[in-house]
């Protein structure tokens, strides 16, 4: 378990983001029709404030909130159609939760009105692949900006999906990212790297992303996770994506111990549970030993298939 790095990252017109401490949960709201967890839920403007304002109750951190299905094999939405779907929403929101607000958007123009709507951080899906003007934008509000990895548009991404290493394409690309932002205007302590669970990875490239999380350390960058729900969860028998929960909790035990941020959930209240005791276990492996040695269990290779106790350090 590597250490987890603690960063200050300044938002617009309120307090900064206290990263590495503790891990933050992040609500997602889908106000769309589409989306493959829990679309059509929240389409209605009122259920969609009121929901945000229950998963803060529950303990969130940070609100996503999202007027465009990205899952695999979505149509895109137009401008006009996706404010149509989240402005109302954001309004409604203003001075009704306290938390930070994050709109979910790869469109330039969509951030630039989310964010003179309240909104403080955009998280773009595609890491300014889709529409490189959406960096200045940000870079112009001082918002914080969240790149994803990803290849292709979401309705052809498995093609995509063809790796020799996950962990040091996925970091190198995301470094790539990194540079366009910060060439852009954007300021390195306003952005935020998420490896892309789902997105251009079939299962096992998706675990394999999930497993090599310390390979984005280097990148110096805070670090969010967003397994919630998602297809490689599925099992046999699996019910769809809110059979899923169990699934997810063990996803979001995983990103914690190896060294995430924020985690992206549906599901609030029960995570944040989870993530209450995934710290805990990172803080007892953090801390150093009562006695600075102790007994360990060692393989006997006087007995075939036996262990022994051993002290940790030998003479």
């Amino acid at each position: 378990m590597l250490p987890r790095c603690h960063y200050t990252v300044p938002l617009p017109d309120t307090a900064p983001l206290q990263l590495g401490g503790r891990t933050l949960v992040m609500g997602i709201v889908n106000v769309t029709p589409d989306s493959f967890s829990d679309g059509g839920r929240c389409l209605d403007p009122d259920r969609a404030a009121d929901h945000a304002q229950e998963m803060e109750a529950g303990g969130a951190d940070l609100l996503d909130i999202g007027g465009e299905s990205t899952r695999p094999g979505a149509a895109a939405l137009s401008v006009e159609e996706e404010l149509a779907r989240v402005v109302p929403v954001l309004d409604r929101l203003a001075g009704r939760v306290r938390v930070p607000v994050s709109i979910d958007t790869y469109k330039a123009e969509v951030a630039r009105v989310a964010l003179d709507h309240g909104a403080v951080i955009v998280n773009d899906v595609s890491g300014l692949l889709y529409e490189p003007a959406l960096a200045a934008v940000v870079a112009e509000s001082g918002a914080v900006l969240v790149l994803m990895h990803n290849r292709g548009r979401s309705r052809d991404m498995y093609r995509e999906a063809v790796y020799g290493v996950v962990g040091v394409e996925v970091a190198a690309e995301l470094g790539d990212r990194i540079d366009a932002a910060i060439e852009a205007g954007v300021a390195r302590s306003r952005i935020i790297i998420d490896p892309g669970l789902g997105f251009a990875k079939r299962a096992e490239h998706t675990y394999a992303a999930l497993a090599a999380l310390g390979r984005l350390a280097p990148l110096d960058r805070p670090i969010l996770v967003g397994p919630s729900r998602k297809s490689f969860l599925a099992g046999e028998g699996d019910g769809g994506p809110d059979d899923r929960e169990w699934g997810t909790a063990a996803a979001v035990t995983a990103a914690v111990l190896e060294g995430a941020h924020i985690v992206r959930v549906h599901g609030v209240r029960e995570m944040v549970q989870v993530v209450s005791v995934a710290d805990r276990v990172r803080a007892a492996g953090e801390a150093p030993s009562d006695t600075g040695e102790g007994d360990v269990m060692s393989h006997s290779s006087a007995s075939p298939g036996s262990f022994s106790l051993s002290a940790a350090t030998r003479g």
